[in-house]
C-alpha cells in the first residue's frame, strides 16, 4: 500500500497511514527525504496501536535528527546507503542496516552472506550483500568528516535560503524537531523544467527527485492507485528541482545560481 506524502517535507503524512492499514500490512517504511526525519512520533504511535513495525530509511539523511536523537535510533530497524552520492559515500556500493533487536541483528547477518551462520551451513535463503574491506576503509576515514561536512551542508542550505528569498520559488523547510542534513537542497516551482532548461544553458547542474511517483512506474503499478491518487506526491514529481549542494562548495557559487535563477525565474 502506498500513502502521499505531506507537502512542505516531502516525507510521508502520518494522517494518511491508518486508512492504508489493511489486514496484510506488517510494516510502515518512512523514508527521511532529502534529508529530514519524518514525524516519528506520529508514526510510532500508529505502529504501536496496530502493532507494525517501523523500519526506517535514512539512505539520504546520516546525521539528521528528530527531537534531538539522531535517525536510525527511532524504530526496529534502520537501513542507511553509502552510495557514492550520499553525504556519507564510499567509493562503490555499500550500505548498513542499523537495529537495537538481537534477533533481528542476526537475522541480517544471516541475510547478507547467503544465509549462513558458519561456512557451508546454510540456515536460511540469503544473499550475496557483504561490503568489501575496501569500502569499509574509505568509509572510516570519511566518518570522521562526517560532521563537518553536515555543517557546511547546513551552512550552505542557509545561505541558498537567504539567497532565494522572494524568488517565487517553494525553498525547504525545516521543521521543529528536525536537525536537516540537507542530502539535497530542493525547490518547487510550476516552471520547474524550464527553470531546468535556462540553468543547465548557464552551465548550472541540476537534478530531478524523482520525475516519477512510484505507482506510475510499471513494476509498481497497482489498480488500487490509478493516477490521480496521490495528488501531492503527483505535484511533487512535476515541480521540485535540487540545486547544487556539497560540502566542497564555495558560497560564491551561491551567489552565481541565485542570480541566474533571478533572471530565468517567470514572474
Amino acid at each position: 500500500m502506498y500513502v502521499d506524502i505531506d507537502p512542505a517535507t516531502y516525507n510521508l503524512d502520518p494522517s494518511r497511514i491508518a486508512a492504508a492499514i489493511t489486514p496484510r500490512t506488517r510494516a510502515i517504511m518512512p523514508v527521511h527525504l532529502f534529508g529530514q526525519a519524518a514525524d516519528m512520533d506520529a508514526i510510532l504511535k500508529i505502529a504501536r496501536h496496530h502493532r507494525l513495525a517501523v523500519i526506517e530509511d535514512a539512505c539520504q539523511a546520516h546525521l539528521a535528527q528528530y527531537k534531538g536523537r539522531p535517525v536510525g535510533s527511532l524504530a526496529d530497524v534502520a537501513c542507511f546507503s553509502f552510495y557514492p552520492s550520499k553525504n556519507l559515500s564510499a567509493m562503490g556500493e555499500g550500505g548498513a542496516v542499523v537495529t537495537n533487536n538481537p534477533e533481528i541483528a542476526k537475522q541480517v547477518r544471516l541475510m547478507r552472506n547467503w544465509g549462513m551462520e558458519q561456512r557451508y551451513h546454510h540456515l536460511v535463503r540469503g544473499f550475496n550483500y557483504r561490503m568489501e574491506g575496501f569500502q569499509g576503509a574509505i568509509l572510516r576515514v570519511k566518518l570522521q568528516r562526517l560532521a563537518a561536512w553536515t555543517e557546511t551542508r547546513r551552512s550552505l542550505a542557509a545561505a541558498y535560503t537567504r539567497a532565494l528569498s522572494g524568488s517565487g520559488l517553494d525553498l525547504p523547510i525545516e521543521m521543529e524537531w528536525a536537525r536537516h542534513v540537507y542530502h539535497v537542497y530542493c525547490v518547487a516551482t510550476d516552471h520547474r523544467d524550464e527553470l531546468q532548461r535556462q540553468l543547465t544553458a548557464r552551465e548550472i547542474q541540476t537534478m530531478i527527485y524523482y520525475p516519477h511517483p512510484i505507482h506510475f512506474n510499471e513494476p509498481y503499478r497497482d489498480p488500487n492507485f490509478p493516477a490521480g491518487s496521490l495528488p501531492v506526491a503527483e505535484r511533487a514529481a512535476n515541480r521540485v528541482l535540487a540545486l547544487p549542494i556539497y560540502p566542497e562548495m564555495p558560497e560564491s557559487a551561491i551567489a552565481e545560481v541565485a542570480s541566474a535563477i533571478a533572471v530565468t525565474t517567470p514572474a
